[in-house]
């Protein structure tokens, strides 16, 4: 049975149609993603989920713009992602998109601070170092606000990548397996702290997952299979 999205006034998150992904040419060509409908309401959460090789993965890249489909049509935050270059799409995701991966992607040179404020920076933030301070204190961290990535914890690590998303106020928290590299109890923690800190930045969340017991906290539940949708329910 097909849950429906939240009722809202607004204009959905995200509304992607038809949308497909296929990888290579002629007969090498790999079919990813095959025809992907669906709709997300502002302010929802949702969970990916399928096996190793459904697609989720591919899905949550193309939905944040970190990968263009081969067709289909995608609006994400009011922005037409079918159109836009690899520039446009870029440019669409500063300020709008959050994303948090399972590796953490820290710069090792730069400080906790100071990953967390850069972005801000080069999006033209006045504000930036002491917006990454605020973010860093909510996620429990303003005690490492100098800490280099070598010596936090992965736990840590994973605490700063979350402040660094959710940072510019962004209208989508996007995160694939953000637990995955982590301990049980470590990443429960972390788990607690992005459906806390999404709700309170007011964000629609979408989350890729293995972890059917995390995929529950979501009120919404996606399962993937053969680069389709198999199933869309309430948790």
């Amino acid at each position: 049975m097909t849950s429906p999205p939240l009722s809202s006034s607004s204009a959905p998150a995200i509304a992607a149609s038809a949308l497909t992904l296929s990888l290579g040419t002629g007969e090498a060509q790999v079919q990813i993603l095959r025809g992907i409908d669906l709709t997300v309401a502002a302010g929802e959460t949702l969970a990916l989920l399928g096996p190793s090789g459904s697609g989720k993965s591919s899905l949550l890249a193309i939905l944040s713009g970190l990968e263009r489909a081969s067709g289909g049509s995608l609006n994400v935050a009011g922005a037409d992602f079918t159109v836009l270059d690899e520039d446009g799409l870029a440019a669409a995701r500063r300020g709008r998109i959050g994303i948090v991966l399972q590796a953490f992607h820290l710069l090792p040179t730069m400080t906790a601070l100071e990953n967390v404020a850069t972005p801000l920076e080069l999006a033209g933030q006045a504000d930036a170092m002491a917006r990454a301070e605020a973010e860093l204190v909510a996620v429990g961290l303003g005690h490492r606000l100098h800490h280099y990535p070598a010596q936090l914890s992965g736990g840590e690590q994973q605490r700063v990548a979350i402040a660094r998303a959710l940072a510019p106020s962004p209208a989508i928290l996007f995160a694939d397996e953000p637990t995955g590299n982590l301990d049980h109890a470590t990443g429960e923690a972390v788990a607690d702290l992005l459906f806390v800190r999404a709700a309170q930045a007011g964000a629609t969340f979408i989350m890729v997952t293995h972890d059917e017991a995390l995929a529950a906290r979501c009120r919404r539940i996606v399962r993937l299979a053969d680069g389709q949708i198999a199933s869309d329910m309430a948790s």
